[in-house]
């Protein structure tokens, strides 16, 4: 084995209505995964750790917004309020710095997001410029690629290299931040009614997007809301949806397939561009019905949170309120996150044994094999996936600073 091993109406039946609109998209092939799980050890080889107390001035992180690996092995860590791409080795050790906050060639407005081709070449996503900023392997400053559509809404959620292709693949409807143009203030605020997955080719001075398949954006309520009340809030949808709705994971394969889920049951779609969703994969991992004391755990949850957050720990009636009448998705989804390997193998995160906790991590091949699971505890859903077994972890400790660890992946 190698190392890593629909519409926007209200649904009565989330399962059932994901598993239709799934049979009812054409040519597919349905692939039932075994129930049992196959339980694997995994041992990690640590390598170093980023953005510790004691650590040089540069690591000292503001905001990681992405991390990503190069095809060397060197990891690349993306700090949004330093505006800077750090760029360092297998030991850890600072090799470069890309951009940093301006006007000029290969400085940042508002760098959101990177991706790393084949080739080592790095696209850093620029919401404040409308493009993509290109820099070598070597982190020399390229060119820029504007993006396409002309939209009063611009929105970059995280990005990835396409495997052989001068192209990189993103869920815009992702997005946690949102650029209007002036038009957005004179019109209707166009809202997302689905995740669209998207590949841009980045061979021109504009960069040329299609869609690769059309995953399910859950109801937000943001439909029903005035047209002055979506100029405030309809920026970013997904964060109105109701708690526990199914949240669109995925993860580019090798052959530049993407994996994606989009539903509450356990179903975990293969798409392909140019030809949509060629195949699913499915575990008999059932989600599990809302219910009055989940309810209110949830909300007891939220509220504590908030007590910890405020210096006098306490939470404002209005907040209080607000969490009181809340809305609850029916179910709790089976699937909380999911990754793909350098060699092609999904990672699938599924719940833990309460709603808001991880649990085990399933390993799928596109092609409908379960080589195992990962117990929950055993490891974490890394943040990227690197060549021979690498995998980046972001982390946050007890003050709740950010930090970076790198492991091996080295047994199974």
């Amino acid at each position: 084995m190698n190392r890593f091993g629909h519409v926007t109406a209200r649904i009565l039946n989330p399962v059932a209505a994901g598993l239709l609109a799934a049979a009812s998209l054409g040519a597919q092939e349905t692939i039932e995964l075994p129930a049992e799980d196959r339980w694997l050890q995994p041992e990690f080889e640590h390598l170093y750790r980023l953005g510790t107390m004691t650590g040089a001035d540069w690591e000292q992180f503001g905001n990681i917004r992405a991390v990503a690996f190069d095809p060397a092995g060197n990891l690349l860590v993306l700090d949004h309020q330093a505006q800077k791409v750090f760029v360092v080795d297998a030991s850890g050790r600072l090799i470069r710095e890309m951009g940093g906050p301006g006007e000029g060639p290969g400085e940042f407005g508002e760098a959101v997001a990177i991706a790393v081709m084949d080739d080592g070449r790095v696209v850093v996503a620029d919401l404040s410029r409308r493009g993509y900023q290109v820099f070598s392997a070597a982190g020399e400053y390229e060119r820029l690629v504007r993006m396409s559509g002309a939209g009063t809404a611009t929105r970059v959620g995280s990005i990835r290299a396409q495997p052989g292709a001068d192209a990189i693949i993103g869920v815009p409807s992702l997005s946690r931040q949102v650029l209007f143009t002036g038009a957005a203030f004179a019109g209707p605020i166009v809202l997302p009614k689905s995740h669209g997955i998207e590949r841009t080719i980045l061979s021109g001075d504009v960069g040329v997007t299609d869609t690769i398949a059309m995953g399910w954006l859950p109801p937000t309520g943001l439909e029903d809301m005035s047209e002055g009340e979506q100029r405030n809030f309809a920026p970013i949808p997904t964060f109105f949806m109701p708690p526990f709705s199914p949240g669109l994971h995925w993860g580019v394969l090798k052959d530049g397939g993407v994996a994606f889920s989009d539903s509450s049951a356990y179903v975990v779609k293969i798409a392909r561009q140019g030809a949509g969703i060629v195949q699913i994969l499915r575990r008999p991992i059932f989600p599990e019905p809302i219910t009055g004391s989940v309810i209110r755990a949830e909300k007891d949850r939220r509220l504590r949170t908030m007590e910890e957050l405020d210096p006098a720990g306490t939470v404002s009636p209005r907040s209080r309120a607000y969490i009181e009448s809340l809305e609850f998705f029916p179910e709790i989804p089976v699937i909380r996150g999911l990754g793909v390997t350098r060699d092609g193998h999904i990672w699938v995160l599924r719940r833990g044994d309460d709603p808001v906790s991880d649990g085990p991590i399933d390993v799928l091949t596109p092609d409908g094999r379960y080589p195992g699971s990962y117990p929950a505890g055993a490891t974490t859903l890394p943040d990227a996936f690197g060549p021979d077994g690498l995998a980046a972890f972001i982390e946050r400790n007890e003050l709740d600073v950010q930090t970076v660890v790198v492991r091996r992946l080295v047994g199974s």
